[in-house]
């Protein structure tokens, strides 16, 4: 049986990537994929899957068909190692730090897409986005408008619902709600092929 790409989304600050190591951590290595996630920018501590590359760099590897999944915002590239595919193929449940604003073509790459929606408080999230200091008050600004914006995804993406997680409150929690979800999911999945 294929694997899934559990594609999450969410505004910048809401804790994805936490939320991904956490259920990396749960999933173990031999049923999941945490995918690392090209981005045009300098690489900070905090991104442990995140690959510093340059523009020119990844002009490249698009070109020539490395990038599984690509796409700007905020004037950056971001992009996902064609490798998904090889381990979607194997099984494993593959997990991409993704954008909102990519879904719909993601989900007509992936047939077995599973879209997350991390979400957080708008008054959390900007003291998120000003204590880790990596954008200034016009780009904080910039960033919560764009979250109001994708507020509003559908209710579903491709063949499946959009799941909805907050992460307003511990982290533990945003991951065991995740985990759960995919647990049973998988074994509804199991049954229906089995």
């Amino acid at each position: 049986m294929a694997g899934r790409l559990v594609y999450l989304m969410g505004p910048s600050g809401a804790g994805k990537d936490a939320v991904l190591q956490g259920l990396m951590a749960l999933m173990g290595d031999k049923n999941c994929y945490l995918a690392p996630r090209l981005v045009t920018r300098p690489a900070f501590e905090r991104e442990a899957y995140s690959v510093s590359v340059s523009p020119a760099e990844f002009q490249q590897l698009e070109e020539q068909g490395g990038l599984a999944l690509a796409w700007r915002a905020h004037g950056l590239a971001y992009g996902v190692p064609s490798v998904i595919d090889e381990r979607l193929h194997e099984g494993c449940d593959v997990l991409v730090n993704g954008s909102r604003g990519y879904l719909p073509e993601a989900c007509r790459r992936y047939r077995n897409l599973l879209p997350v929606l991390l979400t957080v408080d708008s008054s959390l999230l900007r003291q998120r986005l000003s204590s880790r200091g990596r954008e200034g008050a016009v780009q904080i600004t910039e960033r919560l408008e764009r979250n109001s914006r994708f507020a509003a995804l559908p209710q579903h993406a491709g063949t499946n619902p959009v799941v909805t997680i907050d992460n307003s409150g511990p982290i533990g929690d945003a991951i065991g709600m995740l985990y759960t979800y995919l647990k049973e999911t998988r074994f509804r999945q199991e049954d229906t092929c089995g």
